[in-house]
């Protein structure tokens, strides 16, 4: 063997031994940590991370949306779209306001999510929800007069909704988004960042999370279901998602008690008052955001038993019902095609 050809061959072994120490080194070194905020939006605590990217503008241009839909779609911000529409001070073309795409999406779902829910679900409920207040120290009951003299303008079939042009068939009437706004914010808040390459990310609007892909390790995230009156930390459940939202709404949300009673802020819209349903939350496990709060919400308003029907007839959609017993009700099939966990 010459010297040419030894050459050669010693040379090609040392490749093949550097690359497998680079291979080795590559899977052996650890993954980058992940980039997150976190802040007071939308009247709760938004949290996004993000851990297949180290652009920490797209955590900045997430939080963005969060302020811009907020400008939308606040019913108490005197500035937004939806306040200034239920006030009447929007652009009129003859009877109808017109409203931006954005607000007109989102009233589209919400009317939607009236008619499959027969109106237990009603964003048209701003006349009454208006009367009540869950955030401040006042503890304020409105009068049954109050609410007998609003009950009359809410009826989500009385909002005429025709492309982004929109008109109440009585005066005095309002929207209240509040109960499907996050879960809008946070599909948009996806769409934006898959559309800048983003593959694996949380994003936690105040408990409600919708997840993008898996861990960087390929296994899907861990996601806690809340235990109601608990710390947010405190969890009843835990469940593994990829690429989905998991949604509740219970009367833990927001509430107060007064004279013994508790009274919590998702309201009967034939009532005027918080329903009363031996419920304590309701948890979405689907695709969508928009669609688990507003089936969230939707099946709370019906109770357990309406509620788990509707479920039971959607596909791709589970859900775990909570009682007043702390006892945890599952729909069809949850335990055959989702992971669980009870705490």
């Amino acid at each position: 063997m010459n010297n040419k050809t030894r050459n050669v061959i010693v040379g090609g072994i040392l490749l093949l031994v550097f690359a497998g120490f680079a291979f080795f080194y590559q899977k052996a070194a650890p993954s980058q940590e992940p980039i997150s905020a976190s802040s007071f939006k939308l009247n709760t605590v938004v949290n996004i991370t993000i851990y297949d990217s180290q652009d920490e503008t797209l955590l900045q241009d997430a939080m963005a949306l969060c302020d811009k839909y907020e400008a939308i779609f606040s019913r108490t911000d005197h500035s937004s779209e939806l306040y200034k529409l239920n006030h009447g001070a929007l652009p009129k073309d003859g009877n109808e306001f017109q409203i931006s795409p954005e607000l007109a999406e989102l009233t589209a779902k919400g009317l939607a999510y009236g008619q499959l829910s027969n109106g237990a679900f009603d964003i048209a409920i701003a006349p009454v929800s208006s009367l009540w207040d869950f955030t401040s120290e006042e503890k304020r009951i409105p009068s049954d007069e109050d609410l007998k003299a609003k009950l009359p303008l809410v009826n989500y079939e009385d909002v005429i909704l025709d492309g982004t042009s929109l008109s109440f068939r009585k005066d005095g009437m309002g929207l209240d988004l509040g109960a499907i706004a996050k879960g809008y914010i946070a599909d948009k808040i996806k769409e934006f960042l898959l559309s800048k390459g983003v593959k694996s990310a949380i994003i936690n609007l105040g408990g409600n999370v919708l997840c993008i892909g898996n861990k960087p390790d390929k296994t899907p995230f861990k996601i806690g279901i809340q235990k109601p009156f608990a710390d947010r930390s405190e969890t009843i459940a835990t469940v593994d998602i990829t690429n989905q939202s998991v949604v509740s709404s219970g009367i833990y949300e927001r509430f107060f008690e007064k004279d013994g009673q508790l009274y919590h802020h998702i309201l009967n819209p034939k009532t005027g008052y918080p329903y009363d349903n031996s419920l304590i939350s309701v948890t979405i496990i689907c695709d969508s955001s928009t669609d688990g709060d507003g089936l969230s919400t939707s099946c709370f308003a019906l109770g357990l038993e309406k509620g788990m029907e509707l479920i039971n007839s959607l596909p791709d959609v589970h859900a775990v019902f909570i009682t007043s017993d702390d006892k945890l009700h599952y729909s069809d099939n949850f335990q055959k095609e989702t992971s669980l966990r009870e705490s």
